[in-house]
């Protein structure tokens, strides 16, 4: 038996854990939930509805890895927030990297739940992090 099938979605740093992240990343159904946070690094796993999108955001001190295992969109990235130069469709199976203290938004143009996850160096969020929407998560992002 697959043991990720019985896998809570929570946060499980900074103890060890392994998990498929393929099938976990496509059953997660909320906005972004933090699956570990350690010291030096965050998984987290998102679901962009059609659509939707991360939102323009910039992380000063963090680069950002993230896969699409479901979906397509399109990345834009840039140094200015106004000029995101860096346009490319993106589908499943490929992979984005941001570096640090570049502007970026990701853009579900699919006709279905874009499901990705995502590695911060360092932590982005906080331990335990669940956003069930995007409206959620511009909610706490005030907050921090």
């Amino acid at each position: 038996m697959n043991t990720w099938r019985v896998v809570k979605f929570r946060d499980y740093g900074p103890n060890p854990f392994v998990i498929n992240i393929e099938s976990a990343t496509k059953l997660n159904k909320n906005f972004r939930t933090a699956l570990w946070t350690g010291k030096h690094l965050q998984l987290t796993l998102m679901s962009l509805n059609p659509g939707e999108d991360i939102g323009l955001e910039i992380h000063p001190h963090t680069d950002q890895f993230l896969r699409i295992e479901e979906g397509q969109g399109i990345i834009k990235m840039g140094d200015k927030k106004d000029d995101l130069t860096f346009v490319k469709n993106v589908g499943a199976d490929d992979i984005i990297i941001v570096p640090a203290g570049k502007w970026h938004n990701l853009i579900n143009s699919g006709a279905k739940p874009m499901k990705i996850y995502s590695i911060y160096a360092p932590p982005q969020h906080p331990h335990g992090t669940v956003h069930r929407t995007k409206k959620e998560a511009m909610e706490a992002e005030e907050e921090y």
